[in-house]
């Protein structure tokens, strides 16, 4: 990627993506992000089709792949603009969707795995077994994000509790696979059981392989803005090369402006 481009990727959960409610605020923040790729979760929807993207996607998001809800539980569900970026679904599961994104107007690929962990605590270990034995070789330049529903240290919210056991397991996937957390910018939490007291948690992460900081040093994670959901929206930036200190502005940065297990075009 040259100074003058950069790329920009959107993770939500969503929480169900089955009403004009969602599409709209979906739409809005894909506006505001200004995102090439969009990885949402828990869709709690079976099926995907180009008329249903349309919903809430703009034109220039005309590839998707998918991975299905089972009923109204679970689902994923990442965009991509073809002009910008060739895709290729490399897996999918329940667990995560993970597609390659060639650039075609530089000579780079990278993957993009869109996550959506277990919310219950017997299902996380097979979670976790399963991302630890991912087939990564070919992952060189590796950015994988979402809802993971874990946390790595107590820290991570801001009342008692937490399992030990599970942050453990966590920290060590993490170790596992050589990856390196950007953290979110200004930001502790990423969701809220949204009480008059709200008990506030970190289930959302963003992590690369280890080569990622050499060919894409200047990434980080801005969080937007809650319409809907209990979980927050935000934007990944991707850049090549750390641009002027003055670019750090976002008051002046955000101014500057599948088918089941198939991309599908849009017409």
């Amino acid at each position: 990627m040259e100074n003058n481009r950069h790329t920009k990727l959107l993770f939500w959960n969503v929480r169900g993506i089955n009403s004009q409610e969602k599409w709209d605020v979906i739409r809005g923040k894909i506006d505001e992000s200004a995102c090439q790729i969009v990885c949402i979760q828990e869709t709690k929807r079976e099926s995907f089709d180009q008329f249903y993207i349309k919903k809430f996607c703009p034109r220039s998001l005309d590839r998707f792949a998918f991975f299905p809800s089972v009923g109204a539980s679970g689902g994923l569900l990442t965009v991509w603009n073809n002009s910008l970026f060739d895709g290729t679904l490399v897996q999918a599961n329940s667990y995560a969707v993970t597609v390659k994104m060639l650039s075609r107007l530089e000579n780079n690929s990278f993957h993009v795995t869109n996550i959506y962990g277990p919310s219950h605590s017997p299902e996380k270990l097979g979670f976790v077994t399963w991302l630890i034995n991912l087939d990564t070789t070919e992952f060189e330049d590796w950015i994988i994000g979402g809802d993971f529903n874990l946390i790595r240290h107590p820290e991570n919210r801001n009342k008692p509790g937490g399992d030990l056991g599970e942050m453990n397991m966590f920290n060590e996937l993490i170790t596992d696979l050589d990856l390196t957390e950007i953290p979110f910018s200004g930001r502790s939490f990423s969701w809220s059981n949204m009480q008059a007291d709200p008990l506030l948690i970190k289930l959302d992460w963003v992590f690369t392989s280890s080569s990622w900081a050499m060919s894409f040093p200047a990434t980080f994670v801005q969080p937007l803005s809650k319409p809907v959901s209990d979980h927050i929206p935000y934007a990944v930036i991707i850049r090549s090369s750390i641009p002027k200190s003055n670019m750090f502005r976002f008051e002046n940065y955000w101014v500057d402006h599948p088918g089941f297990l198939e991309t599908v075009e849009l017409h």
